[in-house]
């Protein structure tokens, strides 16, 4: 059975210039792993026992970057299913897209992490090497300009 992890695309919005499009004032926040190859994500991570995929998705962002589930808006309508072999083992990564409330809100780091950024669609896919992340971060961002 593949292993199964969930997150949120957690993004935030810059308060827009008159003269700018809404999708150029959207950022994306990724967490550089403290271990490995510091790979560069969302939050994510394991299912636990008795836990609803979703749950997870939550529980993990607030232990990974210190967002409570009332910091965001959780976006209607966007789900992602990842799929990958780790270490020659199947894996499935769910991801749910959110919005912090307030543009200041403070990421406060676990242990797993060493570094956090917010970056605009061009750069969270440089940080982003896998290319499943890339397309996925181009995906979500294609679905938020979308809905403006």
């Amino acid at each position: 059975m593949a292993a199964r992890a969930c997150g949120l695309i957690v993004y935030r919005r810059l308060q827009p210039a008159a003269s700018s499009r809404p999708a150029d004032g959207i950022e994306y926040l990724l967490l550089q792993t403290s271990y490995g190859t510091h790979h560069w994500t969302p939050p994510k991570g394991h299912v636990d026992p008795g836990e609803d995929d979703l749950q997870t998705a939550f529980r993990e962002t607030q232990e990974e970057a210190g967002l409570q589930a009332s910091q965001l808006t959780l976006v209607e309508g966007y789900k992602k299913e990842l799929h990958y072999p780790v270490r020659g083992k199947p894996k499935t990564v769910v991801y749910w897209l959110a919005e912090v409330k307030d543009y200041n809100t403070e990421i406060k780091l676990s242990d797993e992490h060493q570094a956090f950024r917010w970056l605009k669609l061009e750069d969270a896919c440089k940080f982003a090497e896998y290319e499943d992340m890339q397309a996925t971060l181009k995906d979500v961002h294609q679905f938020l300009c979308s809905k403006e």
